[in-house]
């Protein structure tokens, strides 16, 4: 029998792994092609194992290519790559002599009906792209979470095709960075798994995991091997990693609490075992950062990650993971509800055995919360009817007013602005660079 062809993505991750290097990737995205391309060529260039990323613009992802078109003809910015509206031949042009085994590029968009930007984005040679029926729709509008699955189920559908020119896709989850911020770890575990649950059913065979860097490094840890372990026990025929995502909320002002945060979530992805980093720059509080910042970034965590030690942790007895333990029963209870994990994950929100705190889709019950604790954990505050025990949840006393919101909000902001501050040093940056 003739082996599956692997994703040329994922195997690339998969090498950089066994050679002990941590893939890092911006979110760059460009409307210009010329642009683009030089954006790629920049992040392939830097001095880390690096893969490229093709950010999708806004009118894209929402299914406005007409006002794409016509932003690009009045010459007008969009804030990404309009794949769809460009010429199938205008995007291999941008691609030509930058992708390849050395130089995989994935499309990143955040779609809830994302059939375009995959026929797009297989017509352009591309195989690799990101998302959820989930991920992708809970918190970015009002697309009914039926609907999305639906999308989700045509876009995995179509991204199998590219078999027939004899690659292999490569589907991420965006599960685990459900919100971005103040959703505690087990339930962005439980989507992350669950979404791709749903891409392994249809067919996909190389998956990436995600899970985003929140308050506390001890909670965080947990989750990335909580991940990793519900992904071994329930994808054993699947092709996997896990990725990290730099923090996603609002991050700090100073330039050395960036790169502060930068380095830690960088240390935490070799410490947990993950492959792959999404990367943020010190200019995110500020501005959208520029190619060089984007490369400066990528460097950064580079060098943080090759002096870090790597510790094994899939030996590691996990019998005390609160985020484990949790996860798992809210993976069990929602995969009990119908062998279609499209429609599974459909009920599971409708009856609050998934509900993401302070999220406002009319899917998502609302009946959840969570608060920062004194030593920085995630904590909940009420679950509704998740099946998490009470043991968990601190109790409505917790509960956070409008005004606690916005200090939660800030809580990584401050206090890593606060650690620059008190360090008096500036983080560590690569060698032969300069910086203002």
């Amino acid at each position: 029998m003739t082996p599956a062809p692997k994703n040329a993505f994922g195997a690339y991750v998969a090498q950089a792994e066994r050679d002990g290097h941590l893939v890092v990737q911006p979110r760059m995205g460009f409307a210009d092609p010329a642009a683009m391309r030089s954006g790629l060529l920049a992040v392939r260039e830097a001095a880390a194992t690096t893969v490229g990323t093709l950010t999708i613009d806004s009118f894209t992802r929402v299914g406005l290519h007409t006002a794409a078109r016509r932003a690009l003809d009045d010459g007008r910015p969009l804030n990404g790559y309009p794949i769809a509206t460009h010429p199938a031949a205008t995007n291999r042009a941008v691609l030509g002599g930058v992708l390849g085994p050395d130089f995989p590029v994935q499309v990143r968009h955040g779609s809830a009906r994302p059939q375009a930007i995959v026929r797009a984005l297989t017509r352009s040679g591309l195989d690799a792209t990101e998302g959820g029926p989930v991920s992708y729709c809970l918190p970015y509008g009002r697309t009914p979470l039926r609907e999305s699955v639906r999308n989700w189920r045509e876009s995995c559908e179509l991204l199998t095709e590219v078999r027939l020119r004899g690659a292999e896709p490569h589907l991420e989850t965006f599960g685990g960075c459900v919100m971005g911020q103040l959703c505690p770890p087990s339930l962005l575990v439980a989507i992350s798994v669950l979404e791709a649950l749903f891409f392994r059913q249809l067919g996909l065979r190389s998956l990436s995991l995600s899970y985003a860097q929140q308050t506390d490094a001890e909670q965080d840890g947990q989750a990335i091997r909580a991940l990793r372990a519900l992904a071994a026990e329930l994808l054993p025929d699947a092709d996997w990693h896990v990725v990290l995502y730099a923090y996603m909320g609002v991050y700090p002002r100073t330039r050395r609490g960036a790169l502060l945060l930068l380095e830690e979530a960088a240390a935490l992805a070799v410490r947990t075992g993950a492959a792959r980093l999404i990367v943020k720059t010190a200019y995110e509080a500020h501005r959208l950062p520029s190619v060089a910042e984007n490369v400066e970034a990528l460097e950064i965590a580079s060098l943080m990650a090759r002096t870090s030690a790597r510790v094994p942790d899939t030996g590691r007895d996990d019998g005390d993971n609160e985020v484990l333990a949790e996860a798992r029963q809210l993976v069990e209870r929602v995969l009990e509800l119908h062998e279609d994990i499209g429609q599974a994950l459909v009920g599971a929100f409708a009856r609050g055995l998934l509900d993401v705190p302070y999220c406002l889709h009319p899917d998502n019950r609302g009946d959840s919360g969570s608060y920062i604790d004194t030593g920085g954990r995630l904590r909940w505050t009420s679950v509704g009817t998740m099946p998490i025990p009470s043991s968990a949840v601190a109790g409505r006393r917790h509960a956070l007013t409008s005004d606690g919101l916005l200090t939660s909000l800030t809580y990584i902001q401050r206090k890593f602005d606060a650690l620059a501050h008190a360090s008096g040093c500036p983080a560590r940056e690569p060698k032969g660079t300069e910086f203002p």
